[in-house]
């Protein structure tokens, strides 16, 4: 059985806040890197952002927006690693990842501005969104953790979305 999992084109042709019509399209939406990183799984748009911060590479301005934004998600909503230390264990749930809900558009609109950042830096991002991406291993008003479905010949993988240009 296959699972949904439509994927953006461009996502700053039609910027996130100004996207309304994600809640009618899937009920989770992720942003994540297009290709897998060293342990086989696709770094979500925050991951991507603090490791450029962690390998200094945003500018001072970039590095504002992070700190500021980080802080107003931590604020927001809820850490799902402090609700449950064991959602990201790797032995017990082998791939975990956050997606948003579709309905909480006040914690995707703010997004824009870590593609900007990830854009000029020359990283490719894209927005995932299904109704059913996986195994919920965590849940709360905005978000879930799931362990993704694996994927397998003529299942949809990540589209690359930069900045507008294709």
């Amino acid at each position: 059985m296959g699972h949904a999992v439509s994927r953006s084109l461009s996502i700053f042709a039609v910027k996130i806040s100004e996207a309304g019509w994600l809640a009618n399209e899937a009920l989770y939406v992720r942003f994540q890197s297009t290709v897998r990183n060293r342990r086989g799984h696709f770094t979500g748009v925050f991951g991507l952002v603090n490791g450029l911060a962690r390998d200094g590479k945003l500018t001072a301005e970039q590095e504002r927006f992070r700190r500021a934004n980080n802080d107003w998600y931590n604020a927001a909503y809820p850490d799902p690693s402090s609700v449950d230390p064991g959602v990201y264990d790797r032995e017990l749930h082998p791939g975990a990842a956050a997606w948003f809900k579709s309905t909480s558009q006040d914690l995707i609109k703010r997004v824009d501005g870590y593609l900007e950042i990830l854009a000029a830096h020359g990283i490719a991002c894209c927005m995932m969104r299904s109704s059913d991406p996986g195994r919920i291993v965590y849940e709360d008003e905005y978000q879930i953790v799931v362990v993704p479905h694996e994927v397998g010949p003529g299942q949809p993988s990540p589209a690359t979305i930069r900045g507008g240009d294709e």
